[in-house]
């Protein structure tokens, strides 16, 4: 199957934590008996959407119960955050998370109609992917070098998929790092700007990597740098922006699966060991290493230490950069 046809970090009594949360009043002995939901704040064919879907029909199997996916895209994943911080706290609601919902959204937007600290009990990571900054061929950019060199001369737009996504902060981390200035032009998700940059209507972009690789392996889009700690094994040739000393920080586009807090300890318990389970199977670490993506096992502990420590980097830096949806 092409990587195209696959496409199309916590809180315990109301605290981002893992453990110790208020048990729900008794739901029966057997769980589950009925038809899990998992909320996906994106629409499908999206990454999140795969990645979910991928799991979901693993994490089936050892449940007995079927993984029902639930598109609500809109509003940078809060539509979907919103409706999960609301629903029974069962173990029946599950809502994959990222660094927009969990980190990036309460710096970005005010107000949000969920506590990205409070709202949700971790399960555990997923997945992550680093943003891949990309030329067309017609800007005759080949290089960081190249790029910068453009950017000095004022007037350069680069595209992502949206304000507060990780594709712009990765490009904001890159201009405060080389302190320089470009206009950004927002999209509404990767493909949209793919496909502009691929047709030569904007110079530069950050992408995700599961959507761009082919368009770099058929030589429609320039690969420049990659925001991850290590080189992709898939353009061994692209550095990273750490290399190029152009970002003090990697930059991911990770997901994890969360529940409302409150849900049963041992209900997360048995989500976060199948999830575990899920991403040691081979062919589902395959499928996502084709679309660029690399799995991220975790337990709920190891969970919500990870969205801390990226809530009190993202934060501050977002404020700071002035980075806002008005």
């Amino acid at each position: 199957m092409q990587r195209r046809d696959l496409l199309r970090s916590v809180l315990a009594a109301g605290t981002l934590t893992a453990s110790g949360l208020p048990l729900a009043r008794a739901q029966g002995a057997a769980w589950p008996q009925r038809p899990i939901k998992l909320v996906v704040p994106y629409p499908a064919g999206s990454s999140p959407d795969v990645v979910a879907r991928l799991l979901a029909g693993q994490m089936e199997k050892a449940l007995g119960q079927p993984i029902v996916i639930d598109n609500r895209a809109g509003a940078a994943g809060m539509i979907a955050a919103e409706a999960i911080s609301r629903a029974a706290p069962d173990g029946y609601n599950l809502l994959t998370a990222d660094i927009a919902i969990l980190a990036f959204n309460p710096a970005v937007y005010s107000p949000i109609r969920y506590d990205a600290q409070n709202s949700f009990a971790a399960v555990g990571l997923m997945a992550r992917f680093p943003m891949l900054i990309a030329a067309s061929p017609q800007s005759g950019i080949k290089n960081m070098a190249d790029l910068l060199a453009e950017i000095k001369k004022g007037g350069l737009g680069y595209g992502t998929a949206g304000v507060g996504t990780p594709h712009h902060i990765a490009m904001e981390q890159l201009l405060n790092t080389s302190q320089l200035q470009a206009e950004h032009i927002p999209y509404r998700g990767d493909a949209p700007a793919l496909q502009d940059l691929a047709g030569g209507q904007i110079k530069v972009a950050a992408l995700a990597p599961s959507l761009s690789l082919p368009f770099v392996s058929e030589g429609k889009l320039v690969p420049l740098a990659v925001t991850s700690e290590k080189r992709l094994p898939q353009l061994p040739q692209v550095p990273t922006l750490l290399e190029l000393h152009l970002a003090q920080q990697p930059v991911y586009a990770w997901q994890g699966l969360v529940v409302p807090a409150g849900t049963p300890a041992e209900r997360i318990g048995k989500l976060s060991q199948e999830l575990q389970q899920s991403l040691k199977n081979p062919e589902v670490v395959r499928k996502l290493e084709d679309l660029g993506m690399e799995p991220i096992s975790s337990t709920p502990e190891a969970m919500a230490a990870y969205v801390r420590k990226e809530q009190a980097l993202w934060g501050p830096f977002i404020k700071a950069r002035g980075i806002s949806n008005k």
